[in-house]
């Protein structure tokens, strides 16, 4: 495979970007070698600047349910792009797509959009401290939920007060009202809010995470989560930025009945384009400016084209097509991990319906730690590769989540489990490290 366009452009890329890149994620640095360049895509493909054909199951993150470049968000966002692009002005389209998503989420009833999933997770806790007038939150280690500086935080210790940050720049008194704790750990989860509740603004949790690979919450995780936040009055936020859309017209809470306070969403719901909400319970909504003292503001929130372009996206949703779709996911995962159990090869893929991960080791993947324990390391770098060279691009990430969309075929699902298979079979040359 030629990829000397890309090599050259990436190298003119370093001179101007910071690493070449703007997310570090899209950087090669976990599977070596240099990013490719990528010109257009269309479908379940993606071309680089070779003219090398991929089938993509990254899918800008998750955002791409329809695949690149569907004929009817395309058509949205031109319409609405040969109108004006934005206006800084209430706009019909943005009061469609808010309706549109209100009717389906059950958490919903008001709705603020935002430009990324970072902005709505960020607002939404402001939102909540302002609301409850309480200062600390509780987030679970391996969630990520976007690059704010209360956020970045490195694995807690159980019910410990004191973290320090993930990231330079950030001081120390931006996440020492941060708590994060074992995901699914009842017990942890039980002595955390009994010690610290009357200072507890909200909870935020991925209920399937997707950043430390695919990792449901268990029901009765979640269920103790939702007893105990309303309980102690204690504002419960789902991230649905992944989650949302991607398995149901509902999302996680729609499909396991446990319903937030708020919600924050994105990707999905932008039709490929930059967006993010939060929306939930009207009494807490109503604590935003410019009806409430909680001021956050936006110059490109609810974009016309952006609002088009995404409501275009979700439309094409309906039972008939998750149906279609989880179930191709779970033929998919159920073949691999037959083979794997079959071959004895310590591998599973683990998903939560059209969102997947390969782990390393046989045994279930319940939090941070076991995600950490199950990484590839030099095998997924050489597994990443070893798809590459067949036309096939994953996530760049190890602890990163992959998916399908509704534009990948039968042939394209076949193609990628003969890969896989193939890959594992060959261990003298691909052993770990």
């Amino acid at each position: 495979m030629k990829t000397l366009n890309s090599q050259k452009i990436f190298t003119q890329a370093k001179d101007v970007l910071v690493g070449g890149v703007n997310s570090p994620v899209r950087s090669f640095k976990g599977v070596g070698g240099n990013p490719l360049v990528m010109k257009y895509g269309k479908g379940s493909q993606i071309h680089d600047e070779d003219g090398n054909a991929y089938t993509d199951y990254c899918l800008s993150w998750g955002a791409l349910i329809w695949g690149h470049a569907h004929h009817n968000v395309v058509l949205a966002a031109k319409k609405n792009a040969e109108r004006g692009i934005s206006f800084g002005t209430t706009t019909r389209a943005e009061i469609d797509l808010a309706q549109h998503i209100v009717s389906c989420v059950p958490s919903i009833e008001l709705i603020r959009f935002v430009n990324s999933g970072t902005e709505a997770t960020m607002s939404a806790i402001r939102l909540a401290r302002g609301f409850t007038k309480r200062s600390l939150i509780v987030k679970f280690d391996g969630c990520y939920h976007g690059h704010a500086d209360d956020l970045l935080t490195t694995a807690g210790s159980g019910v410990a007060t004191l973290h320090a940050s993930s990231s330079a720049g950030i001081p120390q008194s931006h996440v020492e009202n941060t708590l994060s704790l074992p995901y699914n750990d009842i017990e942890t989860l039980k002595q955390t809010l009994k010690k610290h509740h009357e200072n507890i603004a909200c909870v935020i949790i991925e209920p399937v995470a997707g950043n430390m690979g695919v990792i449901p919450a268990n029901k009765d995780f979640l269920k103790t989560l939702r007893e105990l936040t309303q309980k102690h009055n204690i504002v419960l936020i789902f991230d649905e930025v992944m989650t949302g859309f991607r398995t149901s017209l509902g999302c996680v809470q729609g499909e396991t009945g446990i319903i937030p306070d708020l919600t924050c969403l994105g990707k999905i719901i932008g039709g490929g384009f930059p967006i993010g909400a939060y929306g939930g319970r009207k009494d807490i909504m109503q604590h935003l400016a410019p009806l409430g003292g909680v001021y956050q503001a936006g110059t490109f929130a609810g974009t016309p084209v952006v609002m088009r372009a995404g409501l275009a996206a979700l439309k094409l949703l309906n039972e008939n097509f998750y149906k279609k779709l989880n179930e191709r996911a779970e033929q998919l995962s159920s073949s691999v991990n037959h083979f794997f159990e079959q071959n004895k090869i310590p591998a599973h893929l683990s998903s939560y319906k059209s969102m997947m991960s390969l782990r390393f080791r046989r045994e279930p993947v319940q939090n941070y730690s076991d995600a950490q324990a199950a990484s590839g390391g030099l095998q997924y770098a050489q597994l990443f590769h070893h798809l590459l060279q067949r036309g096939i691009y994953w996530p760049p990430a190890d602890l990163e989540a992959f998916f399908l969309s509704g534009m990948h075929t039968k042939k394209e699902l076949k193609a990628l489990e003969e890969a896989l298979k193939n890959f594992f079979l060959i261990p003298s040359s691909n052993a770990k490290a």
